[in-house]
């Protein structure tokens, strides 16, 4: 069962409602631990000197910053502790944006915010009231002396926080040269249709219980046989060689085949599905109502 990580309230305008603070995401990882080959003890590693190559109790290391110089800086715990943010125990939400404003990438760790059963009523007013407006609180939150900025958003009748990056902290896309060619490629109307195409037959409801993480599986599978006594469970697979596939080929082929799938499925004829009619032939692009339709 998870334990509340944090309890305070979420606070706007002269409202205040008592909320506890739960992770909304467990991940799940392999973890190895690192083996010395020879005897099967684990390795440790010790603080050493960069310039005598001597061992360094921690009460002897302190926190550099590094110059362009290449020379440090070095602040105290201590300077750095009057530097925490104030203390608080409220999630400080500043104003209201709307949900479609923010884009995914300011996103960064999610958690969930569980109401006091004395409070119940104004938590589940205002994540039914923000649903409906289609509204996210940004707020501030103090945690561990550091501060964070916030999205407070419905979800289902329930809120949650994610933490959020900072505008500075987002790489310009203009900086990245492969980014920044992509103004000058150009795309005929027949290639956008086909592969609009492609993405509607390709198009379903998004159910995430049905992505799994196959590699984490796969690597629990090989961890089991080995310790069931098993070597050599891992095979290597053929190299593949880079295959320059023709554009449209690659698309018209892609759309024949998503086709002849949702052909074999139960609901090949529902509303909404891509007609055969609707592919842009060889001699030239499908007019715009195939586009539209797809």
């Amino acid at each position: 069962m998870p334990r509340a990580m944090w309890s305070g309230s979420i606070s706007f305008g002269l409202v205040n409602i008592p909320v506890k603070l739960y992770a909304a995401v467990s991940r799940k990882s392999v973890r190895f631990n690192q083996i010395d080959r020879n005897t099967g003890a684990r390795i440790k590693y010790k603080k050493v000197s960069a310039d005598s190559g001597d061992e360094v109790t921690n009460d002897d290391i302190v926190k550099g910053y590094e110059l362009p110089s290449g020379d440090y800086v070095t602040v105290s715990d201590d300077e750095l502790a009057q530097l925490d943010p104030k203390a608080s125990r409220t999630i400080d939400i500043e104003e209201f944006v709307d949900l479609a404003d923010i884009d995914p990438v300011f996103y960064d760790s999610a958690y969930l915010l569980a109401p006091d059963k004395a409070t119940a009523k104004p938590y589940a007013l205002l994540a039914r009231a923000m649903e409906q407006s289609g509204k996210v609180g940004i707020a501030r939150v103090v945690m561990r002396t550091k501060q964070y900025l916030c999205a407070v958003r419905p979800q289902d009748g329930k809120l949650v926080m994610s933490t959020m990056v900072y505008a500075d902290e987002i790489n310009d896309p203009a900086q990245i040269p492969e980014l920044a060619q992509l103004d000058d490629v150009e795309v005929s109307d027949k290639e956008l249709v086909m592969a609009e195409q492609l993405i509607a037959s390709l198009s379903e409801t998004f159910e995430p219980a049905k992505y799994t993480d196959t590699y984490r599986t796969k690597v629990l599978e090989v961890i089991d046989r080995k310790a069931a006594g098993e070597e050599d469970v891992v095979t290597t697979p053929e190299p593949q060689e880079d295959k320059v596939v023709d554009l449209m080929a690659a698309l018209e082929a892609s759309v024949a085949a998503a086709k002849e799938a949702r052909g074999r499925h139960p609901t090949a004829a529902a509303p909404g599905t891509v007609s055969g009619d609707e592919i842009a032939g060889e001699d030239g692009p499908a007019d715009q109502d195939a586009a539209q339709t797809a």
